[in-house]
């Protein structure tokens, strides 16, 4: 007569388990809970394991957000990027908003300067994108950073609102817009009244995305756009061409 099998996580020899297992898993409690919800004895429940053997793989939740934004990012499909500078940072900053909207916990993990040091380099490819497109521009080195940090808060503050804004819709209970405005206090508000919900539903991202763009590359090449250190140069590394 054959034995049952061990119940997971309990008695008998622990089920197998491996880093895409655990990625899955942790994918669909975030897309289900949310992120912040996601923690390593939950895990290891959905899974079927003892949180101990889960810690064989990955040592801490940061390490497994991390584990999974690498590997969400390098799944994303790399459009032809332009070899002119300016498009090249138009198209990659707008990969970058789609794939953000369509997971926006990444956005949440993310929102802290100094992100990019804790990106595997394979997944640091928009990044690299934009800096370059910057560089090749004419930018310093200052510049460009500058320029990436102005286009991560447009993107990051764009997704994260929508997404805030439809949880909101979806738990039914939006912000509401007036249409009781004083037009001697808020004239121009007043004005626009409940339009604003409409107005502010529209994806303007693109044209927002453009103008900043030019506006942060107007300066560059001439010492301009406000992120350089005043030296007297700059150079990138490998290039040996002089920039600033």
């Amino acid at each position: 007569m054959s034995r049952a099998p061990a119940p997971h996580g309990r008695t008998g020899r622990p089920p197998l388990t491996s880093r895409a297992q655990i990625l899955v898993a942790a994918r669909g409690l975030i897309d289900r809970d949310g992120w912040e919800k996601l923690t390593i004895r939950r895990l290891a429940a959905e899974l079927g394991i003892g949180a101990t053997t889960l810690y064989h793989h990955i040592r801490n939740k940061d390490d497994l957000l991390l584990l999974l934004l690498n590997h969400h990012i390098q799944q994303i499909e790399r459009p032809p990027l332009p070899d002119d500078p300016r498009e090249r940072i138009v198209t990659a900053a707008l990969v970058m908003r789609d794939a953000l909207q369509a997971w926006p916990w990444a956005a949440e993990v993310l929102s802290a300067d100094g992100f990019v040091g804790l990106l595997d380099e394979p997944a640091m490819w928009m990044v690299e994108a934009i800096v370059s497109g910057a560089g090749d521009h004419g930018c310093t080195p200052e510049q460009s950073v500058g320029l990436f940090r102005g286009v991560w808060y447009l993107t990051v503050g764009e997704v994260l609102v929508r997404a805030h804004s439809a949880r909101r819709r979806d738990e039914g209970r939006p912000f509401a817009h007036r249409d009781d405005l004083d037009p001697a206090q808020v004239p121009y508000l007043a004005a626009i009244g409940v339009r604003w919900a409409p107005l502010a539903a529209r994806d303007v991202y693109p044209r927002t995305l453009g103008t900043l763009v030019d506006g942060l590359l107007a300066g560059a090449g001439g010492g301009g756009g406000g992120d350089d250190d005043g030296s007297a140069d700059r150079r990138w590394p490998d290039s040996g061409a002089v920039v600033g």
